[in-house]
């Protein structure tokens, strides 16, 4: 299991947090809570009524459609692009599926009544200013969604698993994750032969080399040329709604650091 906790022990690692402005993010820094997210911890399961919002910084998030004979499918992944909890800020307040830690590190909490005061605040020079940025995460998130679904109904094992490969690494700092067989096929919804078989296929051609759980990518712009072409309209889109600057250079931070899991929306899943 790789974590990064140490190097991403900063609010500002958040790619969506990052990007606020100046006054909104001195507002909500000071609620804002360090928690170490175990490789398999699940936040939440379908249906689960959400009590907070959560921004990765090192942590991967995945989203998973579970089906009542137990049969699972990423549907998208969060890292430190994004958010969980979109519908507490949509009006749904409950999640359709099941997010769970497949890569361990950390992540920031924020309790759903303040990101709401938020996100609703009036009046002052940068009002709207959050509620425009999580309107345009949430659509690239839902292009995502869209492009994952068509991806697993149209392009080969092979061709999923690229893609898959390149947006997990993108979230790292490192070209090396940790990762079984067994949960990338759950992530992508085939059968762990087929990633067995394929994962092969990629490590004799020279792409990745995969030992005991860890794959280390070799040779990025191959695995870019072998994955289909929702991978860059993804990357695209978001670049597009979420490119932005650093807005806090140097601010000092006092959010407050709880290493361990004690809240009820988590628990640990061992298989």
């Amino acid at each position: 299991m790789i974590t990064h906790m140490s190097a991403q022990q900063n609010p500002n690692h958040n790619h969506l947090l990052d990007a606020l402005p100046r006054s909104i993010f001195e507002r909500i820094s000071p609620h804002l809570e360090l928690i170490s997210m175990p490789l398999g911890t699940v936040l939440y399961e379908s249906g689960s009524q959400l009590q907070h919002v959560y921004f990765p910084t090192a942590a991967i998030v995945s989203l998973q459609y579970v089906m009542e004979n137990g049969a699972s499918a990423e549907i998208a992944g969060v890292g430190n692009e994004g958010i969980l909890g979109v519908p507490i800020f949509m009006g749904g307040n409950n999640m359709p599926n099941r997010a769970t830690v497949q890569t361990a590190g950390s992540i920031y909490r924020l309790k759903a009544r303040q990101m709401m005061e938020e996100f609703n605040r009036a009046g002052g020079r940068r009002s709207g200013a959050l509620q425009n940025l999580m309107l345009r995460y949430t659509q690239a998130l839902l292009t995502q969604m869209s492009q994952t679904a068509a991806c697993n109904r149209h392009h080969s094992v092979e061709q999923q698993l690229c893609r898959w490969l390149l947006s997990t690494l993108d979230r790292l700092p490192s070209n090396e994750m940790s990762m079984t067989q067994e949960l990338i096929a759950s992530m992508l919804g085939v059968r762990r032969e087929g990633i067995t078989e394929t994962a092969g296929n990629l490590q004799r051609a020279g792409l990745i080399r995969y030992r005991r759980g860890h794959i280390t990518v070799l040779d990025r712009p191959q695995l870019e040329a072998c994955a289909c072409e929702c991978y860059g309209v993804v990357k695209k889109e978001f670049n597009r709604l979420l490119s932005h600057g650093t807005n806090k250079t140097n601010f000092p931070l006092h959010h407050r650091i709880q290493p361990s899991l004690p809240h009820q929306e988590f628990r640990a899943n061992h298989p």
